[in-house]
């Protein structure tokens, strides 16, 4: 047995300067430099079960527990392990060689060096020297699992020099001790530590101990088959994800090893309409190791509302582990989850319906955002998204399409859906529609204004308008629409009379002939301009150009209303004028246009005429 030497010597680099470049520009935080250790030493932990289980390791495996200690007093954070260790030989080559033989080198030649699915991120390398970020010198104390190894110290001030000298340790594993810097003293506190574990060791495979406790869940139910676990297996990890929140709608298991790996859980949850709920939600692990909450590239922007974990080894990192570099391997992830939620859905619809339509005021959302920003979801979703009229009915969009078919009396081909975006505000217009056997829809999300322009341009002959965007008989029903009793002569001085009263010149009046049974003035806004000015709302459009658009609107006249007689047959020019003004302001009360001094004078003269 060779024993160990005494030896001094430098740490081969190419720069004197690596050092101050690992702590300012390595690392996008300090804190992850217990990340970095505890990682390596559940590595460690973790190879000692490979070897066991190839037959290369005899012994008792016993506890493999990992253990972080903080020593205030000594101002020293210690990481422990029972794993393999090394000899001395193995921290020359692993820590003074490989881990500055150059980043690119190094991650090009390591980054596929796992065993199987159950190792982790390798033994040691550059996320060892995150502990300079906050140690001013770093101890290992390591006995290797193979049998006659000797002990061997490895120290270390963060410049390049090192020492290894024999150590005693009783038992196989490894110790890194910190001697934590000035400036890093707020690592020594208790519940810091306890927060980043807490944050990036919650669900590591090997227990990790702090404080007298084990602080993790080595058995996520991501890393479980689908077909071991109840709803309330599913429901009991969400809470343990997000402690006080609803019960999720509905989860999807994420399960695939070829041609990637990918596990993981995804939670549809209560969002009641509300657009700008919190979106980092989904968190990533690589092999139980937790890496960020930002997993925009990976996961479709549509399903960023979701919550839960993805878990996947093949995700490629920069060194730190913190930010995600996109590769072929990103995008056929991004594809597969879309498919995945889109596969769940369809299958929730065909399955049963019922259900589908309870939960679909939630879930609409989702569907909504994906069919305008993914189309590949669109192709799959157009078959399940449902649109839900004021009667509380759901339709599919080709079901939506033969019911307009048959409301129609013009059958061109082209069909007219009409929306609500305010049921109470549009109440009248609603109603006038349903005097037409017309369904009105209910589209008041906050992303439908996006949504309406999205399938409008997907959905083939078809037109969307607001129910009041126009006069009814002009969009949908000719057939109920009547002549005009009045003359043309009549008409014109109609017509006259309002926009010498009205003196707006954003407003278009129109004398036409419709239904006795509807108002005697009608104000409906142009669809185009509305709906640009609510896409401007929600933050889409040119805000710029639609968000100072004029409040022009169209005022129909019923030529076949009792009033408009009466109107000419007033002789008295006040009086007339007074007829005018009230219908108008009757019109713009029904659109919630009427306000101020021009609510109060409406009052007044409807009391008088009372």
């Amino acid at each position: 047995m060779e024993a160990v030497q005494n030896e001094k010597g430098q740490i081969s680099i190419h720069t004197e300067n690596i050092f101050p470049i690992i702590k300012k520009f390595l690392y996008s935080d300090h804190e992850i430099f217990l990340r970095e250790l505890v990682s390596n030493a559940v590595d460690a932990s973790q190879k000692l079960k490979k070897l066991a289980g190839f037959g290369e390791f005899n012994g008792e495996l016993g506890d493999l527990k990992v253990t972080v200690s903080v020593d205030k007093e000594a101002k020293t954070i210690t990481v422990s392990d029972r794993g393999i260790g090394m000899t001395a030989e193995e921290i020359k080559k692993y820590i003074n060689q490989i881990a500055f033989s150059g980043a690119s080198e190094f991650l090009e030649k390591y980054k596929d060096k796992v065993d199987d699915k159950g190792a982790i991120i390798g033994h040691f390398g550059l996320g060892f020297y995150s502990a300079f970020m906050v140690a001013s010198q770093v101890e290992i104390i390591t006995k290797s699992f193979r049998e006659g190894a000797e002990a061997a110290r490895w120290i270390c001030d963060g410049s390049t020099e090192f020492e290894i000298t024999a150590a005693e340790r009783a038992e196989r594993g490894t110790d890194v001790i910190l001697h934590i810097a000035e400036d890093s003293e707020e690592f020594l506190e208790t519940f810091r530590i306890q927060q980043i574990l807490d944050k990036y060791g919650k669900f590591l495979p090997v227990e990790i101990e702090f404080d007298g406790k084990v602080i993790n869940n080595t058995t996520p139910i991501w890393t479980k088959s689908p077909a071991d676990l109840k709803d309330e297996d599913y429901v009991a990890f969400y809470k343990e994800l997000y402690p006080f929140s609803e019960d999720p709608l509905f989860w999807i298991h994420l399960n695939v090893d070829y041609p990637f790996n990918l596990t993981g859980v995804l939670y549809f949850p209560k969002l009641k309409n509300d657009f700008q709920v919190k979106r980092e939600k989904i968190q990533l692990y690589s092999r139980q190791v937790f890496i960020t909450d930002e997993v925009k590239d990976i996961v479709p922007d549509f399903l960023m509302l979701l919550h839960g974990v993805i878990d996947s080894p093949d995700i490629p990192l920069n060194v730190s582990r913190s930010f995600l570099q996109a590769d072929s391997n990103v995008k056929k992830i991004n594809g597969y989850i879309t498919r995945k939620v889109a596969d769940k859905l369809s299958e929730m619809f065909r399955n049963d319906r019922a259900n589908f339509e309870q939960k679909f005021d939630d879930i609409g959302l989702f569907i909504k955002y994906g069919i305008i920003s993914d189309e590949k979801f669109y192709e799959k979703a157009k078959d399940f998204c449902l649109v839900k009229t004021t009667e509380g009915k759901f339709y599919t969009f080709n079901e939506y399409r033969e019911a307009v078919q048959a409301a129609q009396t013009d059958k061109s081909d082209t069909v007219i859906w009409l929306y609500a975006s305010d049921v109470e505000k549009q109440h009248g217009y609603i109603e006038s529609a349903r005097r037409r056997g017309y369904e009105v829809l209910v589209l008041d999300n906050v992303i439908d204004s996006h949504f309406i322009n999205g399938i409008e341009y997907k959905l083939e002959k078809t037109s969307i308008k607001r129910v009041d965007a126009d006069t009814l008989d002009k969009l949908i029903d000719k057939g109920l629409s009547n002549d005009s009793v009045l003359s043309e002569d009549d008409r014109n001085k109609l017509k006259g009379l309002f926009e010498e009263t009205l003196n707006n010149k954003a407003a278009t009046v129109s004398v036409e002939g419709m239904p006795t049974d509807e108002l005697p003035v009608t104000i409906t806004l142009p669809e185009f301009f509305r709906r640009m000015k609510d896409m401007s709302a929600l933050g889409g459009g040119n805000q710029m150009m639609f968000g100072q658009l004029p409040d022009s609107y169209n005022l129909a006249v019923n030529a076949n209303h009792p009033l408009a007689d009466r109107i000419l047959k007033t002789t008295d020019a006040d009086a007339q004028k007074a007829l005018v003004k009230q219908a108008v302001d009757l019109a713009k009360l029904a659109q919630g246009m009427l306000s101020g001094a021009d609510l109060t004078a409406f009052i007044r003269r409807t009391a008088e005429t009372l």
